[in-house]
């Protein structure tokens, strides 16, 4: 099935509409004329196949209390066989977000006073939930190894004790932009069923990627999962996600604490999100998308290695945010935040946000029209960046 290309290249203003990338930077930086490449979603429109379809919602003119219909649970089953994936209805609980469902899954399988592990640098709010939850945060640093993050197999390993009941692990990995190997779940599987830790595995991102995925609920079934399209179709605004187990009771004991928590009350858009994104259209979209993405990373990657060698970028395998290494370039991580915002004018996410070994990091959103990319990259041709001394602040 073939259909007209895509118009990525559209420029949309989104000023004046309280997005939070753009209408957020003065309340949340202080600036108002910087170029946002923060926030995790993209600046492309949501898709034609998609609008449509809310627009023909609309003529139903009354928006009360619904239930998630029959086809959003076929389509989110036919869209997770593409990771290799054979679910049941009973397997899914739609919610309203992965993040809240962070915060669920915690007190549905651990208590106060209980460890909880990620892999920093990671999404931050894997974090806030810990601390939020009154469990104790355990920092596993993923180790990087000739460009290449990895896993720490033996500090992760080190660190868990009696009281270490879930690993929260992001798959594929936000900041970094690793897919995780069918070999390196394994390794992680072994020593969680080995001390009886739990993987909640986020894997929003699982669309958004450029070699084969592997999802965790194929290497163990008794593991929660939680995605959403919202990455993958640019529509986060509409609060969607959806959870699932293999595992009976896991699902069981997820859900009584999704409802506790109200989780699980649906908006009148969720089911039409659902139906419409996972859809044959949706993949052709996600195919031409995937295109798109990969070449705004290779220019990225071209242009800081043809123009500002000093900063580095981790090789990206997944998502369309790009992990960017200034330590070469000299600079103390306070210099760089302030050359990034009042010098050039260009708004990153802080790498310490993600953990204390983001130092000296920032992350990139390249979920842009190329040539507000362009013009977005341009201007790191003006700042300290290219005349600094290249040696390393380890």
């Amino acid at each position: 099935m073939k259909q007209k290309s895509i118009n990525f290249d559209k420029h949309i203003n989104r000023l004046g509409t309280n997005s939070v990338k753009y209408d957020g930077l003065q309340s949340y930086f202080g600036v108002t004329d910087a170029k946002p490449l923060w926030v995790a979603d993209m600046d492309f429109a949501t898709p034609n196949f998609v609008q449509r379809a809310i627009e023909k919602k609309l003529k139903q003119q009354i928006f009360g209390y619904e239930n998630p219909s029959e086809k959003a649970f076929e389509a989110i089953i036919n869209w997770q066989k593409r990771h290799d994936l054979k679910l049941k209805k009973e397997d899914i609980l739609i919610c309203s977000g992965v993040v809240p469902s962070l915060g669920v899954a915690i007190e549905s399988f651990s208590e106060i006073g209980d460890e909880v592990v990620v892999f920093p640098p990671v999404y931050f709010p894997f974090s806030n939930v810990i601390k939020e939850s009154n469990r104790i945060l355990v920092e596993s640093n993923l180790v990087l190894k000739k460009g290449k993050y990895e896993i720490d197999f033996d500090g992760f390993n080190s660190k868990i004790t009696p009281k270490t009941k879930i690993l929260l692990l992001c798959s594929p990995h936000n900041p970094v932009g690793r897919i995780w190997s069918e070999e390196e779940l394994r390794k992680l599987n072994e020593i969680c069923r080995k001390h009886n830790i739990l993987v909640v595995s986020d894997e929003i991102h699982s669309d958004l990627v450029f070699s084969k995925f592997t999802s965790f609920a194929t290497i163990n079934p008794s593991s929660l999962i939680l995605s959403a399209p919202s990455k993958t179709f640019n529509v986060a605004g509409f609060n969607t996600s959806y959870a699932f187990s293999l595992d009976k009771e896991i699902m069981e004991q997820f859900k009584i604490n999704a409802i506790k928590h109200h989780i699980i009350s649906l908006n009148s858009f969720s089911n039409t999100i659902i139906e419409s994104c996972y859809s044959q259209e949706g993949i052709i979209w996600l195919e031409e998308l995937l295109v798109y993405l990969q070449k705004n990373i290779y220019f990225t990657e071209e242009f800081f290695a043809k123009n500002l060698p000093s900063i580095k970028i981790i090789k990206s395998e997944a998502t369309y945010l790009l992990w960017l290494d200034f330590r070469e370039t000299g600079m103390k991580h306070n210099k760089i935040k302030e050359e990034l915002l009042y010098g050039i004018k260009v708004v990153l996410n802080d790498g310490i946000s993600f953990g204390k070994s983001g130092k000296y990091f920032f992350r990139l959103n390249i979920a842009l029209p190329k040539k507000e990319l362009k013009k977005s990259l341009k201007r790191f041709l003006i700042s300290n960046f290219i005349n600094t001394r290249a040696s390393y602040l380890l």
